[in-house]
């Protein structure tokens, strides 16, 4: 096989691809790129057999054919290349060449007759969704994913399309580790397949590379189900993520429903002021304590190894006095996503769950377990 094609051009397509190829495998073919020659275009996969990406470019084909090399040695190697176009052949025994300019490589390839096979999606299967609603809803749950191995079920974030009061179709995607737990909602357009009305679980990995394409521009993205596999589709790239095997907990029964003792923060005062007192906790003493009265939260930190700290701020507040202990970093990594100027924090008691959400939004909430005092 022989093809040409612009550097910027080969340079993208393997960069697409090296988040998903797998760096630590027995299978030696898994670290490999598949580059596929057609008639008229350059087909470009890859897969870590949970995570795959296809995706089409322009190339000039002089002769058809495949071969598979290492992704991240080729990426290497075109990202030093003079501003060029490439000639990339294929020679005897799954050796490649590579000509761009005066510089020339020679490089091992492995057949392509081992690379795992791609599945063909049926577009009709496939829905419309806004790339930004997709996002925004990505953002605020991914923080919360588990990163524990053995709780698999929570190694990913439970989509699912609900009727909300009005009786509107929302998507909902949610995320826990069991210290927190995030939900976020979006306007759902079209029709839900049995998948989504079931709910399903998508893939912390398939999560991250699904967050790139929806980063690339705005529009709409094509997203669908085939195969026990989710499959989102943008423009010329396809990439398909293996559904987690297992039951997500039943979230709705974890969100506090007599939380009635209401704070509400200035977001960007409250973030600086916790990021401020974060700075003395430790991996011991990781703890910052909000002492919320009628008007004001004074929020501290104390580590015998360092010292302590002490603010306050204002807020809207009427209720009885409450001291809460929270991890600094839960906090900031909601603050972090919600869109509204100010928050509100809804509490109970000391030890009890508590929920923040954005100030006259449904579009989010969170929910925090705090430390003990």
């Amino acid at each position: 096989m022989e093809f040409r094609i612009e550097k910027e051009q080969f340079l993208k397509a393997l960069q697409k691809i090296q988040g998903i190829v797998e760096k630590r495998t027995s299978m030696p073919i898994l670290s490999n790129v598949l580059l596929e020659a057609t008639e008229s275009s350059l087909l470009v996969t890859a897969t870590d057999l949970e995570v795959g990406m296809k995706s089409s470019y322009s190339a000039e084909v002089a002769s058809t054919g495949k071969i598979t090399v290492s992704a991240k040695k080729l990426y290497e190697i075109v990202k030093e290349l003079p501003n060029q176009q490439i000639i990339f052949s294929t020679k005897e025994n799954d050796w490649v060449e590579i000509r761009c300019g005066k510089v020339q490589f020679n490089i091992v390839g492995l057949s392509p007759d081992e690379f795992p096979y791609f599945p063909d999606v049926k577009e009709e299967n496939l829905f419309e969704i806004e790339s930004a609603l997709l996002k925004s809803m990505i953002e605020k749950t991914s923080y919360a994913i588990c990163t524990d191995e053995t709780k698999y079920n929570l190694n990913g974030i439970f989509a699912k399309v609900e009727a909300n009061q009005d009786g509107v179709n929302c998507l909902k995607m949610v995320s826990t580790d069991g210290h927190r737990l995030s939900i976020s909602s979006g306007n759902f357009k079209g029709t839900a397949g049995p998948e989504l009305l079931k709910g399903v679980i998508l893939p912390k990995k398939g999560i991250y590379e699904m967050k790139k394409i929806t980063d690339e521009e705005g529009g709409t993205l094509m997203f669908g189900f085939m195969d026990n596999s989710a499959v989102i589709k943008r423009g010329d790239s396809y990439m398909v993520m293996r559904l987690v095997d297992g039951e997500f907990p039943d979230y709705n029964r974890v969100i506090p429903t007599a939380n009635n003792q209401v704070v509400t923060v200035n977001k960007e005062n409250f973030s600086h002021s916790v990021r401020r007192m974060a700075i003395l906790s430790s991996e011991k003493f990781k703890g910052i304590m909000l002492e919320i009265s009628s008007g004001g939260i004074k929020i501290s930190s104390s580590n015998p190894e360092l010292g302590d700290a002490m603010e306050e701020i204002d807020v809207d507040y009427e209720g009885s006095p409450i001291s809460v202990r929270f991890n600094a970093r839960y906090l900031l990594d909601v603050l972090s996503v919600a869109e509204t100027e100010r928050v509100d924090m809804k509490f109970k008691d000391e030890l009890s769950p508590s929920i923040i959400v954005p100030e006259n939004s449904e579009s989010f909430l969170a929910v925090i377990m705090p430390m003990r005092l």
